[in-house]
């Protein structure tokens, strides 16, 4: 009996060995590499330089800046059908863009995704500027029993003004969870720590004694600002955007992307892509950063709906440049977000893939590949099984990943070259995009950008000049690689269709 007993258990170790093998450690060249093989591409195309002196710069003409004019129709279906009612876009359409988007752009979100549980680790009064708040810090933990060598725990921070009548609209952000102004002990109490600290600080470096001598004042522990982030008297300018969101009654969320997916190649076998596929590369259709994201940002919304001082109805989510991709992807694809501010997205977010100007499908094939399903590689390819292949060849556009956002508030941002925010994220494509949108927006009964949806000829508006009387909205401001100077004009926007104020929600 012993020996049939060890007999079992020897069979099942090495079993549950073989069901646990050890994370793959490939560089991002490696694993770009691994993927190119696994859709049989021998070469891709160089993508544009952004040094305008170097032989292959980005083209910056517009005369040069259509070689594919034609964008796909967002409102006919395969067949040719053209789509007359919300019905057809919701039943036919809707899903026909998704699928191209999810199997040839972005990359399917895998259907044994482990669950997420959330643990409040903080909860703290605070204030940000001089406005009371609540502030929690959360931990996600993704389940992850079925591969324990791989640990993924969602790092995010909700902050909800402390004086509201009625559950408050949230703006969710990509960016580093942080309290935003951690409660401090009264100065007697910080003068009693500090005392312990310098007396076994002496202890354990005596020759500390002579610093502390010459300087009797120094304290460890310095007192801190009570006033949050960026909340000081005197301060010229916008007030910064957790402190316009707190003083118009909403509340945010801070939402780490590296602690659900890193930002690079190397990446790809860790973090949520790398628990679920075991430590294994990517095969073409799986996930890339930006649609993991975006799952992270959906769990979020979970725990958020959780939260009765939350409006769940009217979570918004934000993002700037890689993150401003993630928030367009995250509203086109889970429809409990109503809004979101995308700013400065460029290439794989707003603007149009089948552009040249500044950066490029092969800027991500052979860059930031890691963002995208393994299949956008093929765009790039110059030389593979299928022949060669570009962005006339893609399905889809982003014109329909915007449209993917309809009937929902969907306000892009961009601001100006001339202060950083790089011609290379063309703004103009973007815009186009943005026009292009407008007619599913239009057929589903909401407003658009108050144009025509003629891409090819309509003018982009001046420099803060906003188009902000409807659901989908336009503004270019004069800063630079941030969407700050537009926050107070997405405030005003929002709370006018929401129909809220600060008094409490709105309908």
């Amino acid at each position: 009996m012993k020996s049939t007993a060890f007999f079992f258990l020897l069979t099942w170790a090495i079993a549950a060995k073989a069901q646990t093998p050890a994370p793959v450690n490939f560089t991002a060249d490696q694993d770009h590499q691994y993927m190119m093989k696994q859709l049989g591409i021998k070469t891709l195309r160089n993508g544009p330089s952004g040094d305008e002196s170097a032989p292959n710069h980005a083209n910056y003409d517009e005369a040069l800046a259509n070689p594919y004019p034609d964008l796909p129709d967002a409102l006919a279906l395969k067949n040719g059908k053209k789509v007359t009612t919300a019905e057809m876009w919701w039943k036919q359409r809707r899903p026909e863009i998704v699928e191209d988007m999810e199997r040839e752009v972005y990359g399917r979100i895998p259907a044994n995704v482990p669950k997420v549980t959330w643990t409040v680790k903080i909860t703290d009064k605070e204030r940000v500027g001089f406005y009371p708040v609540i502030a929690k810090q959360l931990i996600g933990h993704v389940d992850n029993t079925a591969y324990p060598l791989i640990n993924v725990n969602i790092e995010m921070t909700l902050v909800l003004p402390a004086n509201t009548k009625g559950p408050v609209p949230v703006l969710m952000m990509f960016g580093r969870s942080a309290l935003p102004a951690p409660a401090q002990p009264p100065a007697a109490d910080v003068e009693k720590i500090n005392a312990a600290l310098k007396e076994l600080l002496l202890k354990e470096h005596p020759e500390f004694k002579t610093i502390f001598e010459q300087y009797p004042a120094y304290n460890p522990i310095a007192e801190q600002s009570p006033f949050g982030p960026g909340g000081f008297p005197g301060m010229k300018g916008d007030p910064p955007t957790a402190t316009q969101l707190i003083a118009n009654g909403w509340g945010y969320v801070l939402i780490d992307p590296s602690s659900i997916q890193a930002d690079n190649g190397e990446g790809l076998t860790k973090g949520i892509i790398g628990l679920v596929n075991k430590g294994q590369p990517r095969k073409p259709e799986d996930w890339g950063a930006l649609r993991a994201w975006s799952w992270g940002a959906a769990r979020a919304l979970d725990y958020l709906e959780t939260e009765p001082a939350v409006d769940a109805k009217y979570v918004g989510i934000e993002g700037v440049s890689r993150y401003g991709k993630a928030a367009l992807v995250t509203l086109a694809f889970e429809q409990r977000f109503a809004m979101g501010l995308i700013g400065s997205s460029g290439e794989g977010g707003a603007k149009l893939h089948r552009r040249n100007f500044g950066e490029a499908v092969e800027s991500l094939t052979g860059g930031e590949y890691y963002w995208m399903a393994g299949n956008f590689m093929k765009y790039g390819a110059s030389d593979a099984v299928f022949g060669a292949k570009t962005a006339k060849d893609l399905p889809v556009d982003a014109h329909e990943l915007i449209a993917l956002c309809a009937p929902r508030y969907t306000f892009i941002s961009y601001g100006i070259p001339g202060q950083g925010d790089a011609k290379w994220l063309d703004q103009q494509g973007s815009y186009m995009a943005t026009v292009a949108a407008g007619s599913v927006f239009k057929l589903l009964g909401a407003n658009d950008l108050g144009v025509s949806n003629d891409y090819k000829t309509e003018k982009m508006p001046p420099v803060n000049t906003g188009l902000l009387n409807g659901e989908l909205a336009w503004r270019q401001h004069d800063g630079g690689h941030t969407d700050a100077p537009n926050v107070k004009y997405f405030i005003a926007w929002a709370n006018k269709l929401m129909h809220y104020g600060k008094a409490g929600s709105g309908k």
